[in-house]
């Protein structure tokens, strides 16, 4: 069984029930906010503040060899945090049958991907330092890293 609802903003989250077990998924675009003056900006990300979640785990991905793409898995129910605090990437996102491309290019702007959900970073510039914040610790029984794997959970 699939449910799909549209929430306020731009982000739809759809639900879907695997095993028995439900799963949820939506991606969703995050205004940081920024506080400056003339000395320059700064953003805080909080538990319990500012923040979608609870973080655990952050990472931060850099030094990207020009054309080499990364990603190319889904989690079945992480929730990440994706910011390009320095330079741009792309990210390609799936999820339901839709497949979006969400274009991160500024450390005010974050992505927030939460479940069953393929992403896809491609096109990184020289300079990106795309950051990751995530509400679990790394466990790799949460990984989906074959796409026709993904496509049967998704479609079930």
């Amino acid at each position: 069984m699939v449910l799909a609802v549209r929430l306020a903003g731009e982000m739809e989250k759809t639900t879907r029930f695997h095993q028995g077990e439900e799963m949820t998924a939506s991606v969703e675009n995050l205004s940081l906010q920024v506080h400056g003056d003339d000395r320059g900006s700064l953003i805080a990300l909080e538990n319990g503040h500012n923040l979608p979640f609870d973080v655990k785990r952050v990472y931060y991905i850099f030094g990207t060899k020009a054309g080499v793409p990364r990603g190319f898995h889904a989690h079945r129910k992480l929730k990440q945090l994706l910011i390009a605090v320095s330079g741009s990437v792309t990210v390609k996102t799936e999820h339901g049958g839709k497949i979006e491309t969400h274009l991160l290019n500024r450390p005010d702007e974050g992505l927030l991907i939460e479940g069953l959900v393929w992403r896809e970073m491609h096109d990184f510039s020289p300079d990106c330092v795309l950051t990751v914040l995530a509400d679990e610790y790394y466990h790799e029984s949460d990984y989906i890293r074959d796409y026709t794997v993904f496509k049967q959970e998704d479609a079930t």
